[in-house]
């Protein structure tokens, strides 16, 4: 191309073997260092990359550079190459993807010599390929009856999927649960039908009517999260009020942010690096539902903006932790969220436009590129 740039940014450890070309090009490990800054998006130390050294010698991933070179400047001994910790020792400078996940990474890498420092840059989401126009001049003009007449039009547009999908006919005056992105264990999408009569009856209410959607992808090789996906699709088949939809991609993603009323995240916390989807979530009039994590730490206030299933104790079990958190959510589900749709709601639009006007500019890319170049580039 041309380019010889000022600043490498790995985002995610991927493409290090960039910078053993720059240390060719400069033969010193100061210079790789002045040019590069690095990414990292994974809050588990298992889920970092390695690789067998020999293996990426051999396929010329250190640009031609000899064994004990290689070695030397990555700091690696025996053959497995961790590609994080090389990109650590590789940068000047790394971020992690919000306040929390820096606290997790910092921790997590502490034990390791010659890393670099590491900040944070929260994720954000682009405000203006994402947002309804309507429903942001109801915000602007503060009009609740206005936001309120635009979210049931955009549900009776989702809702229109979900019956060519599903045959199910949804109302769009019922309170409307979305749980939307990656299938993965950690971000249990399964959570809340682990207790089948609770579940049951939430469903099976008919004064304070419920209806939740899924959606998502697991990836090819996750079985664990691809068995998740199938068991969801076969345990609601038999409720006309809950559903499982298909070809998540950006135009069903924007149909279920505009059309949700509640945005339901329950990673596991300490887990989610970040997560972006309830953001373009908050801008389209859907209060997000969460365990306290990723951005959402960021965010949230229990009951203004959001609503916050308590915080698990940490040592508990993971069945406990799992338990805690899924009574949690039917807690905060009964006795906060729909005595306010259904019976306040007045208070319940005010939460709405509350969460509509905190979650910009601070989560919008504005801030988020000139934080990247103000912290990390400059």
């Amino acid at each position: 191309l041309g380019v010889d740039p000022d600043v490498w940014h790995l985002n995610e450890a991927h493409a290090l073997s960039a910078a053993f070309h720059v240390y060719g090009k400069h033969g010193s490990l100061d210079e790789v260092k002045k040019r590069f800054v690095f990414t990292t998006h994974t809050p588990v130390e298992a889920g970092n990359e390695k690789s067998s050294f020999d293996l990426l010698h051999k396929f010329t991933f250190f640009n031609g550079l000899s064994h004990d070179e290689a070695r030397k400047i990555c700091g690696v001994e025996g053959d497995e190459f961790n590609h994080s910790l090389a990109a650590f020792r590789l940068s000047r400078k790394a971020n992690a993807v919000s306040k929390l996940h820096g606290e997790v990474s910092r921790e997590m890498w502490k034990s390791h010599e010659g890393i670099c420092e590491i900040d944070h840059v929260t994720n954000a989401q682009n405000k203006k390929y994402w947002v309804d126009k309507d429903l942001e001049a109801a915000r602007i003009a503060g009009d609740t009856r206005a936001l309120a007449k635009r979210k049931r039009e955009l549900k009776k547009l989702l809702f229109k999927e979900v019956a060519d999908q599903s045959g199910r006919l949804f109302d769009p005056d019922f309170l409307t649960i979305v749980w939307a992105r990656r299938f993965a264990g950690y971000k249990r999408a399964d959570l809340i039908t682990r207790d089948i009569q609770r579940f049951e009856a939430m469903l099976g209410n008919t004064e304070r009517p419920v209806q939740i959607i899924w959606a998502g992808k697991p990836y090819p090789k996750d079985y664990g999260a691809i068995d998740m996906f199938n068991q969801l699709i076969h345990l609601t088949d038999k409720y006309p009020n809950a559903t499982v939809l298909v070809g998540y991609e950006l135009s069903l993603s924007k149909l279920m942010k505009d059309g949700s009323d509640i945005w339901l995240n329950n990673p596991v916390v300490t887990r989610e690096a970040s997560g972006t989807s309830g953001m373009t979530a908050a801008m389209n009039a859907s209060v997000n539902f969460s365990t306290y994590d990723g951005w959402v730490c960021e965010f949230s206030k229990d009951g203004h903006n959001s609503f916050i299933i308590p915080e698990a104790d940490p040592t508990l079990s993971e069945e406990a932790r799992d338990q805690h958190d899924m009574l949690g959510f039917y807690q905060s589900l009964e006795t906060k969220i729909l005595p306010a749709y259904y019976d306040n709601p007045e208070s319940w639009w005010q939460i709405v436009m509350n969460s509509m006007n905190e979650v910009v500019p601070f989560f919008d890319s504005d801030r988020m590129a000139d934080e990247y170049y103000t912290k990390m580039y400059s």
